[in-house]
């Protein structure tokens, strides 16, 4: 069995993975200005495998509302058009023959409410995962104080540092909710 410290360990290794994802997922939604994180989850069929346009093609943001896709080989441009058509961005892509453009519209006040949402459902899936990670470590205690591997005082304060663990990581999962909610309300 394991002691309690790598029980807290390997708990908080993976609570902090959790928080990183959270960050990735809210740096995909539009939020009104334009990044090249926008399109991280855009998936585009390249050579029969689904690779992120990111890894086919330059992204560059030349304008706040504008996205320039040039991809590195000439024959995939219509692939990506019809990735980005398929995404739930909610862009039309505007192609030359050469590189793909995406204008970024103005977002509605409705639009932003919803995105809040989307913001305040992601952030709780997070805060789920994070209460399931804190039960699996309180059982782990619970398990080795019952093996009689630990004290019951050492069990105590094991899951004391879980739960101030817990309280730090919803903390984080809160404020990174809270800038992107405020992103997406700045007119």
């Amino acid at each position: 069995m394991a002691t309690v410290n790598e029980i807290i360990s390997g708990i908080e290794s993976k609570m902090e993975k959790s928080v990183a994802a959270l960050r990735v997922d809210l740096a995909s939604l539009r939020a009104g200005r334009a990044t090249p994180s926008l399109l991280e989850k855009v998936m585009v069929d390249y050579y029969g495998s689904p690779t992120p346009v990111t890894q086919v093609a330059s992204v560059t943001v030349p304008e706040p509302r504008m996205i320039v896709i040039q991809p590195w080989e000439k024959n995939i441009l219509k692939d990506i058009e019809k990735a980005i058509m398929k995404s739930d961005l909610g862009l039309n892509p505007n192609s030359d023959g050469i590189c793909i453009r995406l204008n970024l519209p103005q977002l509605t006040e409705e639009r932003r409410k919803d995105l809040v949402k989307v913001v305040h459902k992601k952030a709780e899936e997070y805060r789920v995962v994070v209460r399931n990670l804190r039960r699996d470590a309180n059982d782990a205690i619970k398990k080795t104080e019952k093996a009689k591997e630990i004290t019951e005082d050492e069990a105590k304060k094991g899951t004391e540092k879980v739960q101030k663990l817990t309280d730090k990581v919803m903390k984080e999962i809160d404020a990174a909710a809270a800038n992107k909610e405020k992103e997406v309300m700045e007119v």
